[in-house]
């Protein structure tokens, strides 16, 4: 029989702590109704004694969350303990999370006590959380630091009082796989009354070790995984949630685990907490990161296009993507390109594929990646005779008016006509010709991405932009380097339109 992994997702609470700023109630909320919609089991709100903001985030997510248990953070002290029971009043069920160091260096150093007044606080905080709820879980502080004997003890005591959930962090990120099993497995020697209690982990990842940690202490009998979307937290961070619920998913018969959590709405869930966060994912994330489904290698293109397990043990489509494409480069084969150029919709008999790969290999050797509207480029603009660049900016006039407001004189050339626009903005230049390019082309493009650098060459400075545009659903990037920020963004921007506008031609040329 398999057994159920419990998921405590922490992300509103130790994740919170690596941001530069608070999250205001709203974002909380939101980032609350995600976890719940992916079906998380736990969701620890956050801190309440730590700020009225807090607080009042904690009531608010318990108005809005209809699965996911909620659970809060006190620290074994009776105020603490009545502010989150209090934030969490309006629910029928709730959980109180408190803690405190067992290890030798919190005790002395940090908390000025000896280990029998550190269990004597612990007894007396969860007599007064009772009084609350009998739901109570407890973490031993920097357990993986604990003295293995007074951490048996401590357990014991604390499943005898009633607690229901022990947890055993490795604040620090210190054990090393092997290390947090033997620390499991030892308690589960030694301590009676284990049955009676959950045995739940919450791992750090200073050495990297968090989802490791935590895979290793499950096999050795812990019931319960604590961590965060994404892996943010404190310092290096936290356990990636998403990482261990796809390892169990995907070595379900090696670990004979399983989740309840909704897999297909990891990646979703990924993004609203990136952008609430404003922390990036990595690209070469596991899981989430954007290369974890993309291919550059021939070889693997070829593998991928035969049967995708060649080279995935994961289907994209189980976290929630519908699509994943190819990363073209000069690294790809023929099989790559003929792939690409067919979802398309181009069949063979509309191009000669050698003398596409031969101009595909030239010009991914000089811009790296190949995107849609290069293939197409290549493929037919000779042959259709279409002109490279359809749009051209004859002048670029910008008057300053106060208060802050610009005004900006364009003149395009489209094809063989001249279009002027005037246009004021008060949300900057560049915005302005955003605005002034979309009217006069008439094809209503979204700025996805805008990223500017400074590149230093010689004495001068340069600006490189890098922009992603998107028109119907469809990507267009373009990246420009000249001195003139101005100039640089406009003839970026102006690349785009002209991608867009061959695209656009190509498709009614051929007919797809």
């Amino acid at each position: 029989m398999k057994e159920k992994i419990i998921i405590f997702d922490t992300t509103l609470r130790d994740g919170e702590q690596s941001l530069q700023s608070s999250l205001k109630t709203k974002d909380k909320v939101k980032i609350a109704i995600a976890l719940d919609n992916m079906n998380i089991d736990i969701i620890e709100a956050g801190f309440p004694i730590s700020s009225p903001g807090d607080f009042k985030s904690v009531q608010e997510i318990c108005k809005n969350i209809k699965n996911s248990t909620i659970c809060s953070l006190a620290r074994c002290l009776e105020k603490d303990i009545k502010i989150a029971a209090k934030a969490m009043s309006k629910l029928e069920n709730f959980r109180i999370h408190l803690f405190l160091g067992t290890s030798k260096l919190h005790i002395e150093s940090k908390l000025k006590k000896n280990f029998k007044e550190i269990q004597n606080m612990a007894i007396n905080s969860i007599k007064i959380a009772k009084k609350y709820t009998n739901d109570i879980e407890f973490s031993c502080e920097d357990a993986g630091r604990t003295n293995i004997n007074e951490l048996c003890q401590m357990v014991e005591i604390l499943i005898k009082h009633g607690v229901k959930t022990i947890n055993i962090p490795d604040t620090v990120g210190y054990t090393l796989p092997n290390e947090f099993k033997k620390i499991i497995s030892t308690l589960y020697k030694r301590v009676s009354n284990i049955d009676k209690a959950i045995i739940s982990v919450h791992c750090h990842n200073d050495l990297g070790m968090a989802v490791g940690n935590s895979i290793s202490a499950i096999q050795a009998g812990a019931r319960q995984i604590e961590g965060t979307i994404t892996g943010i937290g404190e310092r290096a961070g936290n356990a990636a949630l998403e990482e261990i619920i796809m390892a169990i998913k995907t070595r379900k018969k090696l670990l004979n685990f399983y989740t309840n959590t909704k897999h297909k709405k990891i990646y979703n869930t990924s993004k609203i907490i990136s952008k609430i966060c404003k922390i990036s994912i990595p690209i070469n994330k596991p899981i989430i990161g954007i290369n974890s489904f993309s291919h550059s290698s021939g070889i693997h293109q070829d593998g991928i296009i035969k049967n995708r397990k060649n080279y995935e043990i994961i289907s994209p489509k189980d976290i929630g993507l519908k699509k994943i494409k190819f990363n073209l480069t000069s690294r790809s084969g023929r099989a790559a390109v003929k792939y690409r150029m067919k979802e398309m919709g181009y069949s063979k008999k509309n191009y000669d594929l050698n003398k596409l790969y031969k101009k595909f290999l030239k010009l991914a050797d000089k811009k790296g990646q190949i995107f849609d509207y290069d293939l197409e480029s290549l493929a037919f603009i000779k042959k259709n005779y279409i002109k490279k660049k359809y749009f051209k900016l004859k002048k670029l006039k910008i008057y300053y008016k106060i208060p802050g407001k610009t005004k900006i004189l364009l003149k395009i050339l489209c094809g063989n006509k001249i279009k002027k626009i005037n246009i004021t903005t008060k949300t900057g230049q560049i915005n302005g010709i955003y605005t002034a390019l979309n009217k006069i082309t008439k094809l209503n493009i979204i700025l996805k991405k805008f990223k500017i650098k400074y590149k230093q060459k010689n004495k001068n400075i340069f600006c490189q932009v890098n922009i992603i545009a998107q028109y119907k659903n469809k990507n267009f990037y373009e990246t420009k380097l000249d001195i003139d920020i101005i100039n640089t963004s406009i003839q970026a921007i102006i690349n785009i339109f002209n991608n867009i506008w061959i695209s656009k031609k190509l498709k009614k040329i051929n007919k797809i």
